[in-house]
């Protein structure tokens, strides 16, 4: 393997363990729940989700559980 790109695998180990080095603005995903998958996403500082709790309450447990997991590199609320 190019020294070079042994340089880049650890920068990139460096990297993923901080967390602050980046702010994620915009993200969707789909969130695998008990009842079948869910369209979650990240927008405009903003959560939103396709399952009927959220639709009622504007919060979820798939929102709750991804903001826990991206805590760090979400923007301050």
């Amino acid at each position: 393997m190019q020294s070079s790109v042994i340089g880049k695998i650890e920068k990139a180990r460096r990297y993923a363990e901080e967390k602050d080095r980046v702010s994620i603005t915009s993200l969707e995903t789909t969130f695998r729940g008990n009842h079948g998958d869910h369209q979650v996403a990240f927008r405009n500082g903003a959560w939103s989700c396709t399952c009927t709790f959220f639709t009622g309450h504007g919060v979820c447990s798939h929102t709750m559980a991804l903001q826990r997991m991206l805590e760090p590199m979400l923007p301050a609320a």
